[in-house]
């Protein structure tokens, strides 16, 4: 019955491209008019091929990692891509969109992160291992979107100039008070205070991150400058110039939204800048993958533009300016992936076959979120004031040795 289900199922949604499918009592079938795009799977027991009928997004992840679902040429990307350019999230069966559409309505419900709630669903994906995360991300382990000034620069030099952009949004000055929610390892709490004199209160709930953080604060003998605590961002109550956020807001969930910006008004002082860095979706508000929330991000939620602006609005802030990048955390993702690849002996001593493929399933399904769906990434600058920055973009790309000041007084 299950294969008969599958069979019509395909034949409705594969219209470009081509896929094989291998059914688990040995029939081939071919969907798909052929040309374009190609894949092929193996599909092992019937079962799966159930699980991929009702809940499609969860069993093919599930299945890929467990081994019941097989790729040819373990071709990820091909049979991903394949499947979103035949837009199968819209085209499913009723019942999938229904329970999909029953998730999303349950948001608020799924996505209510207390703080206990919130420190155990870092711990789930950001308390993994240091050496992991330093295998594959570049030298300052930013593990967010990097900045391609032009698409061929390294990761490294990417990062670099993705800190340099938030810092020149955020108009650092030497002394002044800068928090940094969601803080990870530390690297933009070291660069603000070694190359712009800022100090620095950074806040994670990743006790991994804490450690790693602060042991490099110590090599670089800047524990007069940089604080970095195990706290929930909901517990602060002390003023800041400045107020940085990169990668961070995916994790607080829907519900809290109003929370977490009227938290940034209350800290952020009347002459204060913050900077909001997050994936988001330029189109409607959707259910997150079910795989994601189960296996990589538990608790976390990608929002559209809609869902977040009556919140900034709430909170009285000025948004002073919005920047979507695109295409830049794909660029990211694949040099994580293709790093991450280059290490699979070291990976190999620690994790098994079944967490290797989870990871590379992650890595792969992610880029081609910000390459084929609506995915990028908003930078939100934000303010008590409506001059609190200058009123045109040039400030960010002026020459680096013109005087702060003459900045300044050219847009007052």
């Amino acid at each position: 019955m299950w294969e008969r289900i599958f069979d019509r199922v395909m034949s409705r949604l594969v219209q470009t491209g081509e896929l094989t499918v291998n059914y688990p009592d040995g029939t081939r079938r071919r969907y798909g008019a052929g040309g374009g795009d190609r894949a092929e799977v193996s599909i092992t027991d019937t079962t799966t091929l159930r699980g991929l009928v009702l809940r499609p997004d969860l069993t093919m992840g599930e299945g890929y990692m467990d081994g019941r679902i097989t790729i040819a040429h373990d071709n990820i990307e091909g049979l991903i891509r394949l499947i979103l350019r035949n837009r199968f999230r819209e085209a499913m069966p009723l019942w999938v969109r229904m329970v999909a559409r029953a998730r999303f309505r349950l948001g608020h419900l799924i996505q209510r992160n207390s703080p206990v709630r919130s420190k155990a669903n870092v711990a789930h994906h950001y308390d993994l291992s240091n050496d992991l995360y330093q295998l594959f991300l570049d030298r300052d382990m930013q593990y967010s979107c990097a900045y391609f000034t032009d698409p061929t620069v390294s990761l490294d030099e990417a990062q670099e100039a993705k800190k340099a952009h938030i810092a020149a949004k955020l108009r650092i000055e030497p002394g002044m008070r800068v928090l940094d929610i969601g803080c990870g390892w530390g690297g933009m709490a070291l660069t603000l205070a070694r190359d712009y004199g800022a100090r620095v209160v950074g806040v994670t709930l990743s006790e991994n991150q804490l450690a790693l953080g602060r042991a490099r604060v110590a090599e670089q003998g800047l524990e007069q400058q940089i604080d970095l605590r195990l706290q929930d961002y909901r517990n602060l109550a002390e003023p800041f110039d400045r107020i940085v956020s990169v990668g961070m807001l995916e994790h607080v969930g829907l519900p809290h939204y109003g929370e977490y910006f009227s938290k940034v008004s209350d800290l952020l002082s009347q002459d204060g800048i913050a900077l909001i860095h997050t994936i988001g979706r330029t189109g409607p508000p959707a259910a997150q993958s079910e795989w994601i929330n189960r296996y990589i991000f538990p608790g976390g939620y990608v929002p559209a533009m809609s869902e977040l602006a009556p919140a900034i609005e709430r909170a009285g802030l000025w948004t002073c300016d919005t920047e979507v990048l695109r295409l830049h955390y794909a660029y990211t993702l694949r040099h994580w992936l293709q790093r991450f690849d280059a290490h699979l002996d070291t990976v190999r001593a620690t994790y098994d076959d079944r967490f290797i493929r989870m990871w590379r399933y992650y890595l792969t399904i992610c880029y081609l979120a910000f390459e084929e769906q609506d995915q990028a990434v908003f930078q939100f600058q934000l303010a008590q004031r409506r001059d609190a920055v200058p009123i045109t973009r040039d400030y960010l790309y002026a020459d680096d040795s013109a005087p702060r000041a003459m900045t300044d007084t050219a847009a007052q």
